[in-house]
């Protein structure tokens, strides 16, 4: 979940006090926001960083706070693409260019001069050799990613940011080798795997997240993302999360009723047509639901945003209401006998 609160890339003490909350309730995992791979690859001037050796200290301490309580953590390598250069929510979220921050604004890069919607600046179209370098950047920001402790790592390949922008014919109107057919269009995000998994341990967890399916004209359908699921997995990637939409900004939604788990579908139909494990999100705000979704089968792992951000102790407490033997096992000491005491007050 983006904080929009790093100065030039670099986490702060705001992120520290941030993941301590999930360090302290008894999470299962946690994955650092998206962060971007080169300084224009942000889609704010507030978003986290790792194009340098600079990030990679700030970035320890967070690693260091879920290892001293036997919590694994990743971290999502991005780049916003034609989402780029935008203000900070804070700041109205509109695009730098033009606004009253327009001394603060960077020219995004895309696959295509297709600007995200009506109102927003047409990106620069990447040359073939600053798709290179992009793909090259994902790989040194995964090395550093390993430097700064994470356990594993997630590409960030949805929601209408650099790499989905690849894929999607909506977004991508080239016609060299990125683009045009399924197979170029997909060459993009295939390097950039295959360019991460060479550069860190056999061992370690590589994640993909995916837009499952797009709303528009022209977006990915559920048939591209299941083709695409079923070439990531030779190249070595062991999870995929499934989202939904993002294309076309704000509006490409997902072509579901939007309720609690109403993405877990993507999910499941992903696990059964790739063989590749799966990640479900998309509203899951109760213990019950939680459960339920890992019980029927298919979802190896939940995405939980929302409900941890109002509720850091979730875990804590669908452990308690699901019947954990020994929920204060998930907790520290401290913290489990500070909440025994609550819940008895």
């Amino acid at each position: 979940m983006c904080q929009y609160s790093a100065t030039d890339g670099l986490a702060n003490e705001w992120h520290f006090a941030h993941h301590a909350r999930f360090a302290l309730g008894g999470v299962g995992g946690a994955v650092v926001e998206a962060t971007a791979v080169t300084r224009d690859g942000r889609i704010t001037p507030g978003c986290l960083g790792i194009w340098s050796e600079a990030h990679i200290e700030p970035l320890k301490r967070v690693t260091a706070l879920y290892r001293a309580q036997g919590i694994p953590v990743g971290i999502q390598l991005a780049h916003a693409g034609r989402k780029g250069s935008a203000a900070t929510p804070r700041d109205g979220a509109a695009p730098l260019l033009g606004s009253v921050l327009d001394a603060q604004a960077w020219t995004a890069l895309a696959p295509s001069p297709i600007a995200l919607m009506e109102g927003w600046p047409q990106p620069k179209a990447a040359t073939e050799t600053e798709i290179v370098s992009l793909i090259s950047a994902f790989a040194k920001a995964a090395d550093r990613a390993v430097r700064a402790g994470f356990d594993f790592v997630e590409i960030h390949g949805a929601h209408g940011y650099l790499i989905h922008s690849f894929l999607a014919p909506a977004s991508n109107c080239r016609e060299d080798d990125w683009g045009g057919d399924q197979r170029r269009r997909f060459r993009f995000a295939l390097e950039v795997v295959e360019a991460v998994r060479g550069v860190v341990p056999p061992s370690m967890p590589v994640f993909y997240r995916s837009s499952a399916a797009d709303v528009v004209a022209d977006g990915l359908s559920f048939e591209d993302h299941v083709a695409l699921g079923i070439q990531l997995a030779p190249r070595g990637v062991d999870v995929i999360d499934c989202s939904a939409g993002g294309i076309a900004g704000p509006s490409g939604r997902a072509p579901v009723a939007v309720g609690p788990g109403y993405l877990v579908p993507y999910a499941r139909k992903t696990a059964r047509t790739t063989g590749l494990l799966t990640m479900a999100t998309g509203l899951i705000d109760s213990p019950r639901l939680a459960a339920e979704i890992i019980d029927g089968g298919d979802v190896a792992l939940l995405a939980i945003g929302r409900q941890l951000l109002a509720e850091p102790s979730f875990a804590y407490r669908a452990a308690v209401e699901l019947g954990h033997p020994k929920p204060e096992s998930l907790l520290p000491p401290q913290y489990a006998l500070f909440l025994e005491r609550k819940r008895k007050a």
